[in-house]
C-alpha cells in the first residue's frame, strides 16, 4: 500500500451534490489513512455542459468540506496534446482505427438491429480499412477484445465478469477531434500514476472498457473500488425530489461541515457501532474493506440529529463566529456591525442545545441582541393581561435600581419579590420571560436577563407595560 495515488474526478455539469461528495470523502480519507496522494481533477470535456461557475462551486465545496487535495485541480481541456500523442500510438500500432461513418448511417444500423432484436453496439464496419477515405470526417476508434472475458476484481464487490462480445468498438476521438470520457480518464490515470480509483457503481460498466485501454498502452490497471449507489427513503435512486441538494445549499442552510462530512461517511462505512467521529478518528480507522456492498439510504432526519450534535459540542467562541452570517441573512445585525463575540458566545451558549441548526441558532438569538421583540399573539394574550401589568411595573422599578445584574442577583430579586406578594415565582416569571423574548419558551430566565442586559430589559418592559 506504499505510494497511494488516488483522484476525485468530478465533471463540473452542475454543483457538487450528495454523492460527488461522499466519493471525495472516501478518497480523500483512503488517501490520508495510506499518507497517500489525493488529487482533485477536473473532469470538464463536455464542453457544452462544462462551466466555470460549477467548476467553481465544485471547489468551494471542496474547500468547505475541508477535503483538501495534495495535487491539481487539474483540467482535461488543458491537456488535449496529450490525448492527441496517445491517440496516435494506438493508431501507430494498429490498436484503434479511423471510422468514416456518420452519425446518420449509426442510427440506421441501430435501428435495423433493434428490428432484427441484435445487439445494437458498433459492428466494426471501418475496423479492417487499409486505406483511408479521402474528403471525409472520421472519428477515432479503439479495437476492443472480441472473444472471451474481461474479469473485474472489485475491492468492494469482488470478481465482476464482463463478456467481450458485448463491448463495442469504442470512439475515442469524435470527429470534431475532441477526445471521449473513457479514454481522457485512461490517460489521466496513467500520467497521474492513479493506483486506486474508488468512484460511484454507476461506472462498473465502463471499468472493462477502460480496462483494456490501460493494457493497450503496457499499464496495469489500477484497482477498482465501485461504491454502492445512495437512495432516496422509498429506496429510489436518491434526486432532488428526497431533498438532496448541492453540498454549498446544506452550508446556507446552517449545516457544519464535520457534521456533513460525518454523516456522508456513515453512508456505507462503518467502524463497529460508533455513530460520531472526530476527522482523525475517520482518518485512523477508514479502510475499504469496511466499505458495505449495500445501498445506503439518505435520512434528512439523521443527518439533523448529528448537526445538532456538533453543534453542542463545538466551541462556543467558534460557533458565535460561525452564527454571525446567518444574523446578517436573518436582518438581526447588519453587515459591518460590532458585536462583542465574548458576549455574543455567552448567549449561544445558552442555545447550543435547543438548536439543530446554526439557522435556527441565529433565529433564537434574536431576543439577545435586537432593541425589542416581537411578542407572540397567544402568549401575550395568556401572559400579558392587564392584571399583570401592575406586577411587571413594580418590578420594573426595583430592576432599575439592582447594580449588579447578574442571574444570581436577578434570581434572589424574583425570590423576593414573589414571596412579598404571596404569589408563584412563575406568575410573574413567565410575564417577564414573554415581555423579553417574545414567547413562552427560553433558556434559564435568570442567565437571559443578564445576559440580554439591564437597559433592553427595561426598554421592553416599559413598552408592553405602557402599551
Amino acid at each position: 500500500m506504499s505510494n497511494i495515488r488516488v483522484r476525485f474526478a468530478p465533471s463540473p455539469t452542475g454543483h457538487l451534490h450528495i454523492g460527488g461528495a461522499r466519493t471525495a470523502l472516501f478518497n480523500y480519507l483512503f488517501a490520508r489513512h495510506n499518507n497517500g496522494i489525493f488529487i482533485l481533477r477536473i473532469e470538464d470535456t463536455d464542453t457544452s455542459r462544462s462551466t466555470e461557475e460549477y467548476i467553481e462551486a465544485i471547489i468551494e465545496g471542496m474547500k468547505w468540506l475541508k477535503l483538501s487535495w495534495d495535487e491539481g485541480p487539474y483540467r482535461q481541456t488543458e491537456r488535449f496534446d496529450a490525448y492527441k500523442s496517445y491517440i496516435e500510438k494506438l493508431l501507430q500500432e494498429g490498436k484503434a482505427y479511423y471510422c468514416y461513418c456518420t452519425p446518420e448511417e449509426l442510427e440506421q444500423r441501430r435501428k435495423e438491429a433493434i428490428e432484427k432484436g441484435m445487439p445494437q453496439k458498433y459492428a466494426g464496419r471501418c475496423r479492417s480499412l487499409t486505406e483511408p477515405v479521402s474528403d471525409k470526417p472520421f472519428a477515432v476508434r479503439f479495437k476492443m477484445p472480441q472473444e472471451g472475458t474481461t474479469v473485474v476484481t472489485d475491492l468492494i464487490r469482488g470478481v465482476v465478469e464482463f463478456d467481450n462480445s458485448q463491448l463495442e468498438d469504442l470512439v475515442i476521438m469524435r470527429s470534431d477531434g475532441t477526445p471521449t470520457y473513457n479514454f481522457v480518464v485512461v490517460v489521466d490515470d496513467i500520467d497521474m500514476k492513479i493506483t486506486h480509483v474508488i468512484r460511484g457503481d454507476d461506472h462498473l460498466n465502463n471499468t472493462p472498457k477502460q480496462m483494456h485501454i490501460y493494457r493497450a498502452f503496457g499499464w496495469e490497471p489500477p484497482q477498482f473500488a465501485h461504491l454502492p449507489m445512495i437512495l432516496g427513503s422509498d429506496k429510489t435512486r436518491l434526486s432532488k425530489r428526497h431533498g438532496a441538494t448541492s453540498v454549498m445549499a446544506y452550508k446556507e442552510t446552517g449545516y457544519l461541515p464535520d457534521a456533513l462530512v460525518n454523516y456522508l461517511v456513515r453512508l456505507g462505512w462503518s467502524h463497529g457501532d460508533q455513530e460520531v467521529f472526530t476527522r482523525d478518528e475517520l482518518i485512523k480507522y477508514f479502510t475499504i474493506e469496511n466499505i458495505g456492498k449495500s445501498a445506503a439510504v439518505f435520512n434528512p432526519e439523521k443527518l439533523l440529529w448529528l448537526n445538532s450534535q456538533y453543534i453542542i459540542n463545538e466551541d462556543t467562541k467558534s460557533l458565535a463566529e460561525m452564527a454571525m452570517p446567518f444574523l446578517i441573512k436573518e436582518g438581526i445585525i447588519f453587515e459591518g456591525q460590532q458585536i462583542d463575540i465574548e458576549w455574543l458566545s455567552k448567549a449561544v451558549n445558552t442555545l447550543k442545545e435547543r438548536s439543530r441548526t446554526l439557522v435556527e441558532l441565529a433565529a433564537s438569538l434574536k431576543y439577545y441582541i435586537l432593541e425589542y421583540v416581537d411578542i407572540d399573539p397567544k402568549a401575550k394574550e395568556k401572559f400579558l393581561k392587564p392584571e399583570n401589568l401592575n406586577s411587571l411595573s413594580e418590578l420594573r422599578e426595583i430592576l432599575s435600581g439592582v447594580s449588579d445584574f447578574t442571574a444570581i442577583e436577578l434570581e434572589r430579586v424574583f425570590h423576593n419579590f414573589a414571596d412579598e406578594r404571596s404569589i408563584k415565582l412563575g406568575a410573574i416569571a413567565q410575564p417577564v420571560r414573554v415581555a423579553i423574548t417574545g414567547g413562552t419558551a427560553s433558556p434559564g430566565l435568570f442567565e437571559v436577563l443578564e445576559i440580554v442586559g439591564k437597559e433592553k430589559i427595561l426598554k421592553r418592559l416599559s413598552k408592553v407595560i405602557e402599551g
